[in-house]
């Protein structure tokens, strides 16, 4: 009796994998537009809180005890904004990946003008309600774009793959950081934001998982890729080790929220665990990735153990 020998998948070119999901694309772009909904800065702003800051308009001057909020909702709402300004660089990337004509460049346009208002509406509110160094806040984001940012992985899949969970990683953190600010009118900017970004997450989710039907193995070890490489676009953003620690004491986004709520919904939406079409690449990428998952949950149980006991220790000393 013959026993099968596994087929080895052949590599596709980024060119040609563009061309294959191109119609993928289109009827993404077509279902996003039909669901998306405008909506406008402005009206999200509380503007009548706003007044001149020191400078040529001989305004007041920015003082610490303005600030707003805990310091770790107040961190995280700074990690969005530069996060969200440092757009040209994200665009950039996708770019050279998919090109710049055709249904791709329609709805790389469309996610870089959504994502524009994001940044827009943030920076409004904070500086409106003057929550936050302004200069501090500048001088970041000038530091922030100027460094860019280089996707950790190339390629066309590795790129869609990281942003499906970008994404979803960006809408919670949107939410669980207007929760944390306490303030109704962050909270309902930031749940305004989050709905974009699960748009966004749909799409991109949406043209992986027609991915995985055309080049089965290929998109196997870019999922692989993209969970084991994981940061956050805004990772290179000065100070960001602190502050990503400080958010995750504070339970904000942390190990526990990545694994559960960003990384496992959409590795099940592909079916990538039950699927039964991969090669010996693929084969072998899924069980890095189920090692892999494993040993990110044993991270999250002792990074959670370690926040209890300082949470006692600080209620104890209270």
């Amino acid at each position: 009796m013959c026993q099968a020998v596994p087929v080895t998948q052949p590599l596709l070119s980024d060119d040609v994998l563009a061309a294959e999901l191109e119609g993928v694309v289109e009827q993404e772009l077509a279902r996003h537009l039909s669901t998306a909904r405008d909506w406008y800065p402005h009206e999200y702003v509380p503007w009548g809180e706003g007044r001149d800051f020191e400078g040529p308009l001989g305004g007041e001057a920015w003082t610490p005890e303005e600030k707003r909020f805990s310091d770790a909702a107040r961190t995280s709402l700074i990690i969005n904004l530069l996060t969200e300004d440092n757009l040209p660089s994200y665009h950039t990337e996708i770019a050279l990946n998919v090109g710049t004509e055709g249904a791709w460049a329609a709805w790389l346009g469309r996610w870089t003008a959504e994502e524009a208002r994001h940044g827009a509406a943030i920076r409004d509110y904070l500086l409106t309600t003057r929550s936050v160094d302004p200069r501090a806040l500048e001088d970041a984001r000038m530091l922030h774009m100027q460094e860019g940012f280089t996707a950790l992985n190339p390629g066309l899949l590795a790129g869609v793959t990281y942003v499906s969970f970008q994404e979803l990683a960006t809408r919670v953190s949107h939410r669980r950081t207007g929760e944390a600010t306490g303030d109704p009118i962050a909270e309902q900017l930031l749940a305004r934001i989050a709905l974009d970004e699960n748009l966004h997450m749909l799409f991109y989710r949406n043209v992986i998982e027609a991915a995985f039907e055309i080049a089965p193995d290929q998109t196997m070890q870019a999922v692989l890729g993209s969970v084991r490489d994981f940061a956050m676009p805004g990772h290179g953003i000065e100070g960001f080790g602190r502050m990503a620690v400080q958010i995750a004491v504070e339970g904000i986004y942390d190990l526990r929220l990545h694994r559960d709520d960003v990384l496992m919904p959409v590795l099940r939406k592909w079916r990538v665990f039950e699927r039964d079409d991969f090669g010996p690449a693929g084969e072998e990428a899924r069980a890095e990735l189920e090692a892999f998952l494993t040993g990110l949950d044993d991270q999250a149980r002792r990074f959670e153990e370690k926040r209890d006991a300082l949470k006692a220790r600080m209620a104890a000393r209270d």
